[in-house]
């Protein structure tokens, strides 16, 4: 059985297992970013992908459910457990369900507005999605990247940029 760190009981790697890294700039100061992120209310305006999403707040020890419908044949269904938040800078989580592992968001003040760096590291957690990323991993590494990308796309577009208008 593997933890959610997405390593299995001997601390190894699990089969499958998707690091990133990704830096957005976002034209706006990290405190606007953090006010945004903190409206958990607003995240399925932002984004039609997410087809259920269960969350009171952004904070320690909450517990995030969520399904993502990204542009492959089947839905992913996870939770999200905030272990860490430091205002306005930073949010490390876990990841558990058909996804497991862990993500963490930073945010950082730019010359521009700020740059929000997103690291992860996440393997499949059921059999269908392990099948998938073993036979093909490419499609399971175009489905984690298209929901990273294009969330960040969206988010831009939905939420950051109504606030440049004001």
């Amino acid at each position: 059985m593997s933890n959610p760190a997405g390593e299995n009981a001997g601390g190894a790697e699990l089969a499958g297992t998707i690091t990133t890294e990704h830096r957005y700039e976002l034209p706006v100061g990290r405190d606007i970013v953090w006010a945004l992120i903190c409206d958990v209310d607003a995240y399925r305006q932002w984004w039609s992908w997410l087809r259920k999403f269960d969350a009171a707040s952004l904070g320690v020890d909450e517990e995030w459910r969520c399904e993502v419908q990204p542009p492959l044949p089947y839905p992913v269904r996870f939770r999200v457990v905030i272990d860490h938040v430091s205002a306005p800078a930073e949010v490390r989580a876990r990841v558990e369900g058909d996804v497991v592992g862990t993500a963490t968001l930073t945010l950082e003040e730019s010359d521009e507005g700020c740059i929000a760096l997103l690291a992860s590291s996440l393997a499949p957690g059921n059999s269908t999605l392990r099948l998938v990323s073993r036979l093909a991993s490419p499609v399971a590494r175009f489905g984690h990247d298209w929901v990273l990308n294009s969330g960040a796309r969206q988010f831009i577009a939905r939420a950051i940029t109504p606030t440049l208008a004001d």
